[in-house]
């Protein structure tokens, strides 16, 4: 049973929670002959190598990334509304190389769980005593007819911050007044939940305030979808939502509602029903599943993801190789970054107790998701999680949701706690 608390409360629980998880354990005794690869700099990854360093400046932590510039999914969506620039979702490494992360830009194409190396692209080869692995997701393309990687250069899916924001946010622009954005959410489970609906909420303000004779049509294969209370009644609130002059249209009953084909020369979608949507701006989020190298390196399930010990986030697949982030079955927690932050935390310490010879700490997590609704009207989500006493889940043990009779000034003041929650976050990160 899980108990509400208040944000005071809350802040405080989430800020023990941090600290048992990065740092449960006394400075540990330096050592030689530690080495730790990690796989993958997003929010996971960085986390896990920095918090290495933190917890045993004697381990030597290689971060292998192929990209030189890191752009953040949460909060991509203020992109497309113009309330964000894409620089200002923009993360270098030179922070974690100040904490003596050894930080390799390289494409990783194999990891050898029995000669413990991982193999790169670029014709290297690094070895490790324990490898952690945070590949973020990649999609099902075969799931929508029409849809693959090279259709996604026309009709973005935006769910890899970046290059697919600019994309979107151009095809916004270039729409005249009057035209019809479609978007597509695909099915659970995947990245950042309530990201298509926020992603909503940030195009209509957009729309609004530049095209607001538009419309947007959500074509879910889900009939609910996350913070989907507080989703609506701000759409209500600024968007007209459920009237005849809505700029949202939500359709979501029955799985028939999804997008089963798509037309990229006609921008035109078919849903499950049969019914040909025509659109002028597309935005197809299909399936998903864990990232590529996590099949290449044989760390998945039948499901498409990565099942883990709860408690040191080591593979079930592979010993010595962790997963963290959204391609791990973390059972009980969103696939969120600030999980992904979190997790990282807690694999660092697990980590770095193993590899000294001692026993991993009963681990904490903590969450908190806000998204944007309009300017001034935030919502958001926050909970602190414990390990049940089994290890078969990550339970919930307290936290809570923007209350529905928040007054404006408390939506106002949880878009305030959005900004300072990623300004913080980030810093964590890659600073």
């Amino acid at each position: 049973m899980t108990k509400k608390i208040d944000r005071r409360k809350f802040i405080k629980a989430a800020g023990a929670a941090t600290a048992v998880s990065a740092i449960g354990m006394p400075t540990l005794a330096l050592g030689a002959g530690k080495k730790v690869v990690v796989v993958g700099g997003g929010t996971g990854g960085a986390t896990a190598a920095k918090y290495l360093k933190v917890a045993d400046p004697s381990i030597e932590v290689t971060l292998i990334e192929q990209n030189k510039d890191y752009f953040t999914c949460y909060f991509s969506n203020e992109v497309l509304s113009g309330h964000r620039t894409l620089d200002s979702i923009k993360h270098g490494y030179d922070g974690l190389k100040k904490h003596g992360v050894n930080v390799v830009f390289d494409h990783v194409t194999a990891i050898d769980a029995a000669k413990k190396t991982v193999t790169t692209k670029g014709g290297k080869s690094f070895a490790y005593d324990r490898c952690i692995v945070s590949p973020g997701i990649d999609f099902k393309w075969e799931t929508i007819e029409g849809y693959d990687e090279a259709a996604s250069h026309k009709i973005a899916h935006a769910y890899k911050a970046g290059p697919q924001t600019a994309l979107l946010r151009s095809q916004l622009e270039a729409m005249p007044d009057g035209g019809k954005v479609v978007i597509a959410p695909p099915p659970n489970p995947f990245r950042c939940p309530p990201g298509p609906y926020e992603r909503a909420s940030q195009i209509a303000a957009y729309l609004k305030a530049h095209k607001p004779k538009s419309k947007i049509i959500i074509m879910d294969p889900k009939p609910k979808f996350s913070k989907m209370g507080l989703f609506t009644q701000g759409w209500k609130k600024f968007y007209g939502y459920g009237t005849d002059n809505s700029m949202i249209e939500w359709h979501g009953s029955a799985e028939e509602a999804g997008i089963t084909k798509v037309d990229v020369a006609n921008l035109t979608m078919t849903s499950g029903f049969g019914e040909e949507v025509k659109a002028d701006v597309m935005n197809i989020i299909p399936a998903q599943k864990a990232g590529k190298i996590a099949f290449l390196a044989g760390l998945t399930n039948d499901k498409g993801w990565c099942p883990i010990d709860l408690k040191t986030f080591e593979s079930k697949k592979h010993p010595g190789i962790h997963v963290i982030g959204d391609s791990s079955v973390a059972k009980g927690m969103p696939k969120s970054g600030y999980a992904a932050n979190s997790q990282g935390k807690v694999c660092a310490a697990a980590v770095a107790a193993m590899l000294n010879g001692k026993e991993a700490g009963v681990p904490s997590f903590v969450n908190t998701c806000y998204s944007i609704v309009a300017k001034d009207w935030g919502i958001s989500v926050a909970a602190v999680y414990k390990l049940k006493a089994d290890g078969s889940k990550i339970q919930k043990v307290s936290g809570g949701l923007t209350p529905m009779d928040a007054s404006d000034a408390a939506h106002k003041a949880e878009e305030a706690y959005a900004n300072s929650w990623y300004n913080n976050i980030v810093d964590d990160i890659f600073h």
